[in-house]
Formats: structure tokens, C-alpha cells, sequence
């Protein structure tokens, strides 16, 4: 299997996770590849930091036999643009992507404006850039920060409502169309019916663009995260009519890929507020659940890896589907301070 979403840590965040526990879980759990994310500290945004990474990566891919990959994250400074589509260019498929973050999240690498997402685009399009552009998508003038109260986890949805993914998948789908971009589209961890709606919209006109679900916006509700605070996530859990959506989606082929989100942190960390969960294990009970509903192993195949490998260009591979995901669920309960998935 392939989990195209991972935080990996490590860095200056040691005490959340290193590279090695990430890889030696991510292959108890069944996983061949993993792509980290570019918003660890520090961030993956110059070639040195990255080379950093990959090598500090090294000696636990050849351990655990899981490949690692990375993306390189975006500024909105064109030198550092240019930079990052030349280290992609240079190092694919070690850099499999390009992330930007189009409102803040865990790390504070938001490109929040129109105007500077737009910017951003196009000079990737003149440097030619033709890989995969992955978007956390979320408009940050349409959150509501004030609606959130600390150790109310619930409230964290109403401070990001559904219409800022909304409205943010509308305008990097706009900026992509009015900036003649060549690569691929990825909306990553879409969470609401409307952003599947406007993706699905934009295939048919014919862009290239793919979203990726995780387990707990398929899986948990708003209501799960009033009975535990540290259900705090970005883009945050949504009400029912919302998750029943994005569930059905991946059993009925609408969205192309599974993806965790995998963002542990210490529980000092989460009952300060700090957003993301530990994902592995809900990567393997989402897999349980799509096989009670009958889905086939042609499909979870295509879920868990094979669409990845053809949106990245990665070479064909075959993609091993565990048959024993509750017993490896269980033995990653003991590798993360609280299991977010434990109702199932």
C-alpha cells in the first residue's frame, strides 16, 4: 500500500515522531511508500533542507524496506519557486510533489491570498513545472477563529466551516484553468461534499486534478470530536451528511485515492489544541470497513496505491492489500499516545 500523506516529523519535533518510528510503524502497518510532508520544522523549502531530509531518511528505507518520499513546499517568492521545481526536476522521485498550503495550518506555511496563489501558479508554469501540485485547501478569510474555544473540539469545525474548503477548492481550480498550468491537481484530505462536488465538476471539463480522502473525514463526525478534544484536525471533522458523502464517494469510485494524514503529536501537544492525528491505524480500519461493504481488491488496490502511482508517474508496482488489518491495527494502538480510532 502507499500512504501519498504523512508528517513524519523529526527535525526539531523529535519528541512527536522521528523518520525511523514513522517508517518502522508505517511497515507494520503494511505500507511500501510513504510521501512526508514539506511543513516540519524546518520546512522543506530549499534544496539543502531537503537533501537533510533524504538523507537522515536513508539508512531507515533500507531497514524497514519502505521507499520515502517527500514534497517540497512553496513560498510565495519566486527565487525559492524556481528552486523548488529544480530540486523536483533534479531529484523525482525522491521529490515526488510540490505542496502549497493555501491557508495556515500546523507549521504556518499559508499562501492565503488570491493574488499570491495566483502568483505562485504561474511562475511554476513558466518554469515549467509539469509534476503534481498538491493543495491544502482552505480560504482563510472565510475562517472564524473566534468561534473556537480551547478544549471544545467541535468548535474547531465551526471555525473552519465548510465553505472555506469550498471556496478554496473553487479558486485554485479557477488559477490553475486562468494560468495554463500543465502538471496535475491533487486536493488532499477533501472533506466536504461541495469540495467533491466542485472536483468532480472539473474533471468532466476536463482538468487534471485528483482528491485524495482520509479515514477520519470518512469515518468520524463532529459529534466525535464533542466526546474527545483531541479530535483536532485541519481541514476539521464535519457533520454526517459530510462524511457519509465522502464515504460513499470512495466506495463508489468518485474519489481517486486513500491518504492518512498521518500527524502525530504529544498529548500535551493536543490538549494545548495543536491539530492532527496519528493515521496509520486508521488507514487500516478504513480498509476493514470498505471490506465488510464488499468492496473489491481491484478497488482497494486503486484506493491504496495504484491511482497514486499513476497521478505521480511513479513506476507501475503491485500494491499488497494486508488480510489481517485488525491485528495490525491493534499492535500500532501501542506505538501512539491515544488511538483515535478506538470506537472501532
Amino acid at each position: 500500500m502507499i500512504d501519498a500523506h504523512v508528517h513524519l516529523r523529526d527535525f526539531n519535533q523529535k519528541e512527536k515522531e522521528t523518520i525511523e518510528h514513522g517508517l518502522r510503524v508505517a511497515k507494520l502497518a503494511g505500507f511500501q511508500r510513504v510521501f512526508d510532508m514539506p511543513n516540519c520544522n524546518p520546512p522543506l523549502t530549499s534544496k539543502e533542507v531537503v537533501l537533510e531530509r533524504l538523507a537522515l531518511a536513508s539508512e531507515s528505507v533500507k531497514k524497514y524496506k519502505v521507499a520515502y518520499h517527500l514534497y517540497m513546499g512553496l513560498t510565495n517568492d519566486e527565487e525559492q519557486i524556481k528552486e523548488a521545481v529544480n530540486t523536483y526536476f533534479m531529484l523525482f522521485p525522491l521529490v515526488v510533489g510540490l505542496k502549497m498550503f493555501l491557508g495556515q495550518s500546523t507549521g504556518n506555511m499559508g499562501i492565503v491570498s488570491y493574488s499570491d496563489q495566483e502568483k505562485v501558479v504561474r511562475a511554476l508554469t513558466q518554469a515549467g513545472y509539469d509534476g503534481v501540485l498538491t493543495v491544502h485547501a482552505e480560504k482563510e478569510s472565510l475562517m472564524k477563529s473566534e468561534l473556537y474555544i480551547k478544549g471544545q473540539s467541535e468548535t474547531h469545525s465551526l471555525s473552519r466551516p465548510n465553505e472555506s474548503e469550498i471556496e478554496s477548492i473553487k479558486d485554485i481550480i479557477k488559477i490553475v484553468k486562468d494560468t495554463g498550468f500543465k502538471g496535475k491537481l491533487h486536493i488532499a484530505h477533501i472533506s466536504t461534499k461541495g469540495g467533491v462536488l466542485e472536483v468532480v465538476k472539473a474533471k468532466k471539463e476536463g482538468l487534471k486534478v485528483f482528491m485524495g480522502a482520509t479515514p477520519h473525514h470518512a469515518l468520524l463526525t463532529i459529534n466525535d470530536a464533542k466526546l474527545n478534544l483531541l479530535l483536532k484536525v485541519n481541514p476539521p471533522l464535519r457533520d454526517e451528511e459530510n462524511r457519509a458523502f465522502i464515504f460513499e464517494s470512495i466506495l463508489n469510485g468518485t474519489i481517486d485515492s486513500i491518504e492518512s494524514d498521518h500527524a502525530p503529536h504529544t498529548l500535551e501537544n493536543k490538549e494545548n489544541g495543536a491539530s492532527g492525528l496519528p493515521g496509520f491505524g486508521g488507514m487500516l480500519v478504513l480498509l476493514n470497513k470498505l471490506k465488510e461493504k464488499g468492496v473489491s481488491e481491484e478497488r482497494l488496490k486503486e484506493l491504496y496505491g495504484l491511482n497514486v502511482l499513476k497521478e505521480f508517474n511513479l513506476e507501475s508496482e503491485d500494491i499488497l492489500i494486508p488480510t489481517d488489518e485488525i491485528r495490525r491495527k491493534k499492535r500500532i494502538e501501542k506505538e501512539y499516545p491515544f488511538d483515535p480510532f478506538s470506537a472501532f
